[in-house]
């Protein structure tokens, strides 16, 4: 706790002051261009690796970066959040950010018994199915990115906009070792480097 303590410190003697303007004009102003939808995993900030300001990604974390379908009672955090940033925002892109080396898809890969974590095991039925228990990760990261794509366009909201040409929907998966991104796109199995 202590060096978050330290961490609050820089940021109100150094890093606020320097932002002074920027932070006014966010007391009264949110207008993020992008929804970003990543994993809890806290290796990936969305905000280091697309380099944005405060303000400028609304971001939605879940383990797994999982998007579940919408249903008809739509009760849940991440649904209202995606209505949220659609139909008050206005937010013009959504991407949905795997990574490597993810604990959700290694524990579905590998097959984990996930009894101790009943809670997790639940979320985890939202993720791109397993085709073999002993499924490679990398490209089941890759698949499941292209399920939560098509999970995204179940949500009325982002089916109105998209409908509307209003959002483009965007898959990434970031690779924590050496900092490239790759697009993926809905259909399983097609990507491309998208930087070094």
């Amino acid at each position: 706790m202590h060096d978050l303590v330290e961490g609050l410190a820089h940021f109100q003697q150094d890093v606020f002051p320097a932002k002074a303007e920027l932070f006014a004009r966010l007391a009264t102003t949110h207008r993020p261009h992008t929804l970003f939808v990543g994993c809890s995993d806290a290796r990936v900030v969305p905000e280091l690796i697309t380099q944005r300001e405060p303000g400028e990604l609304f971001v939605i974390r879940t383990a797994g970066n999982l998007v579940p379908a919408h249903t008809a009672d739509g009760s849940d955090g991440v649904a209202a959040s995606i209505e949220y940033a659609l139909a008050v925002l206005g937010v013009r892109d959504i991407v949905v950010c795997g990574h490597s080396a993810c604990g959700a898809m290694t524990a579905l890969a590998a097959g984990q018994d996930l009894a101790e974590l009943p809670a997790v095991a639940r979320w985890l039925r939202h993720a791109a199915p397993v085709g073999a228990p002993q499924a490679e990760v990398e490209a089941l990261i890759r698949e499941n990115v292209a399920v939560q794509l098509a999970h995204l366009a179940t949500h009325p909201a982002v089916a109105r906009a998209l409908a509307a040409g209003a959002v483009t929907l965007h898959g990434w998966v970031y690779d924590i070792p050496t900092g490239a991104v790759e697009q993926i796109a809905p259909a399983p199995g097609r990507g491309a480097a998208l930087a070094a």
